[in-house]
C-alpha cells in the first residue's frame, strides 16, 4: 500500500482510527489537566494555609508524586483500583474480577500526577501576588472566599500561565504511557497499525508528527494567552 492509502479514510486505510485515537489522546489530556487543576488548587491553598497538618499533607503529596516514575503510578492505579473493587465486590457477595474502565484509570493517574506539579505552580503564583492587592481587599471588607475568588485566583492565573503550559505539555506526552494498560490512544493505535501493516516506522513517525503538532499549537496558544494577560501590566508600566 502507498503512504496515501495507509492514511486514507477509505477501506483499508488507518486515517479514521488514527484520528479517533488522537481525539482520545486530547480527551485524556484535557480531563487529566482539569482533575490536576483541582488537586493543584487544593494543594497550593493547603501549603499556604498556615495550618500544620494541611501543609504537611501538601508537602507529602508533592514529594511522593514527583518522586515516583509516572509509569509506575499508572500501574498502581490500574492494578490497585481493580483489586480494591474486586475485594469490595466479594465483600458484598459478587463473584469474579471487577475491572475499572481504562479511560477512568488514565485520567485519574494523569490528574494526580499533574496535580502535584500544579500545586507548586499555583503556590508560586499565589506567593507572587503583590501583598498590596490583598491588603486592599481586606480594606474593602472582603471575606476569605471573596478574596480567593475575586483577587487571588485571577491574579495567580496570570503568574501561573507559563507553568500551566509546561505541565500541559508534560501531560500530553504522558498520555502515551497509558498504552501499557490497553487504552487505545494515539500511541497504542500507532502500535496496532504498525503491527498489522509491518510499517512501524511509518506509523510511529506519523504519531510523532501529530504529537508535535498538538504541542506546537498548544505552546502558541499559551504564549498568546500569557501575552494577553500581561497587557494591563505593560500599559500601567508604560504610563
Amino acid at each position: 500500500m502507498s503512504i496515501f492509502e495507509l492514511f486514507s479514510f477509505g477501506e483499508g486505510g488507518w486515517g479514521y482510527l488514527l484520528l479517533s485515537a488522537l481525539v482520545t489522546t486530547l480527551a485524556l489530556a484535557i480531563v487529566g489537566m482539569c482533575i490536576g487543576a483541582i488537586f493543584g488548587i487544593c494543594g497550593a491553598l493547603s501549603a499556604l494555609s498556615g495550618i500544620g497538618i494541611l501543609q504537611v499533607t501538601a508537602r507529602i503529596y508533592t514529594t511522593i508524586l514527583r518522586g515516583i516514575p509516572d509509569l509506575l503510578i499508572v500501574y498502581l492505579f490500574y492494578f490497585g483500583s481493580s483489586n480494591a473493587l474486586t475485594a469490595i465486590g466479594r465483600f458484598f457477595g459478587a463473584q469474579g474480577f471487577i475491572g475499572v474502565p481504562e479511560f477512568a484509570i488514565g485520567v485519574c493517574a494523569l490528574g494526580v500526577v499533574s496535580g502535584a506539579y500544579l500545586t507548586e505552580v499555583f503556590r508560586g503564583a499565589i506567593q507572587a501576588i503583590d501583598k498590596g492587592e490583598i491588603e486592599a481587599a481586606l480594606a474593602f471588607g472582603m471575606r476569605l472566599p471573596q478574596r480567593i475568588r475575586r483577587i487571588v485566583l485571577p491574579l495567580a492565573a496570570r503568574h501561573a500561565l507559563s507553568g500551566i503550559g509546561n505541565v500541559w505539555q508534560m501531560v500530553l506526552k504522558e498520555t502515551a504511557l497509558l498504552s501499557v494498560i490497553g487504552l487505545v490512544e494515539l500511541m497504542r493505535q500507532s502500535q496496532i497499525a504498525g503491527g498489522s501493516t509491518h510499517k512501524y516506522f511509518t506509523f510511529y513517525l506519523a504519531a510523532a508528527l501529530l504529537y508535535f503538532a498538538i504541542s506546537w499549537l498548544s505552546g502558541r496558544g499559551f504564549a498568546r494567552a500569557e501575552k494577553h494577560t500581561m497587557r494591563s501590566i505593560s500599559r500601567s508600566s508604560g504610563q
